[in-house]
């Protein structure tokens, strides 16, 4: 089973660089994985998820309920989508389901790695220390998650 592990972000925007740190750490740690980052949303991300089996995204998921740095595990199938679909807005999600419906090779099982940030407005910010400091056990938890990947690194990121 492939496993690619996605990592979301934005350089610029304080916390949300928080994915994109990881993807770096995750690719001096353990080359052998799968690593992809993306600046991208919407149906963009489809590209990066093509040819997964698995796919454990990496972002900030900001819930507002728990203090900043808390680590968060959850899967698809976990998420409720919020009632009223916009046309203008596409998630991860809506994507995914349209490449499943149009029979495209995008991963059947998708787990959320999420830290809970504190700022991802503030263009040029300095990340929080404690969203920082997540770096390490998320590098950790996405290593334990692709223990059981024996086909690691046969499908590389389409966009490294």
């Amino acid at each position: 089973m492939t496993t690619r592990i996605l990592c979301l972000g934005n350089s610029l925007l304080a916390d949300d660089a928080f994915g994109l740190v990881v993807a770096e750490e995750l690719r001096k740690q353990r080359p052998d994985l799968d690593v992809c980052e993306s600046t991208a949303s919407g149906f963009d991300l489809l590209d990066s998820t093509l040819g997964a089996r698995r796919l454990i995204v990496v972002d900030t998921w900001q819930s507002g309920t728990v203090p900043p740095g808390t680590v968060s595990v959850f899967h698809e199938g976990e998420v409720r989508n919020t009632p009223g679909g916009s046309p203008h807005y596409i998630g991860l999600f809506e994507a995914l389901r349209l490449g499943r419906a149009l029979n495209l090779a995008v991963p059947e099982e998708v787990a959320i790695v999420a830290v809970e940030p504190a700022d991802c407005l503030t263009v040029g910010g300095k990340m929080h220390d404690a969203v920082r400091a997540a770096i390490t056990e998320v590098v950790a938890k996405v290593a334990e998650m692709t223990l059981p990947d024996t086909d690691r690194g046969s499908n590389r990121c389409p966009h490294p």
